[in-house]
């Protein structure tokens, strides 16, 4: 993970804030501070009971609320590529785009100096103060990218190859 996509720590920040650690909430927030892909409540669920099995799904939502008020994780929705599904990441300290890939289902960050420029222009321009930025982009991956280039290559070259045999 670049320096610009580094997570913040979580427990760290909650302790500095003066909340109250239960084993409940030390096990859900590990689970969204260890992941490696975004996760929904359900999934936050599940693997915070691996770790402490009387974990409740209010439990899990109060957690999620209370990170997100004190503006420590991300809601995102990842383009509805899995319904109405709602995901949650730790914020980074910088921001950064989820390209989502509607063939394969991969999100992808990326993070650019652009994206900063572009954020800082809007609040010249517009007065605006930023405190939140979220920006999804759907499309193809490169592999999916890359596949369906091969595929409409293939689809030419049958055509082509069907007209020439007639």
């Amino acid at each position: 993970m670049t320096a610009s996509l580094e997570r913040r720590w979580l427990l760290d920040e909650l302790v500095s804030k003066g909340v109250r650690i239960t084993a409940q909430r030390r096990a859900i927030v590990e689970v969204i501070q260890e992941a490696k892909e975004h996760l929904d409540a359900g999934a936050l669920l599940e693997l915070a009971r691996q770790r402490e099995p009387n974990v409740d799904r209010a439990t899990v939502y109060r957690t999620i609320e209370l990170l997100k008020e004190l503006r420590l994780v991300d809601e995102l929705d990842l383009m509805h590529l899995e319904g109405e599904k709602h995901y949650y990441e730790v914020k980074t300290m910088q921001d950064h785009v989820h390209l989502a890939c509607f063939r394969c289902g991969r999100i992808e960050e990326f993070s650019s100096p652009l994206f900063e420029r572009l954020k800082a222009e809007i609040s010249k321009q517009s007065g605006f103060k930023i405190r939140v930025t979220r920006l999804e982009v759907g499309g193809s991956c490169r592999a999916c990218a890359a596949d369906e280039v091969a595929g409409e290559h293939k689809d030419r070259d049958a055509k082509k190859e069907a007209t020439m045999s007639r």
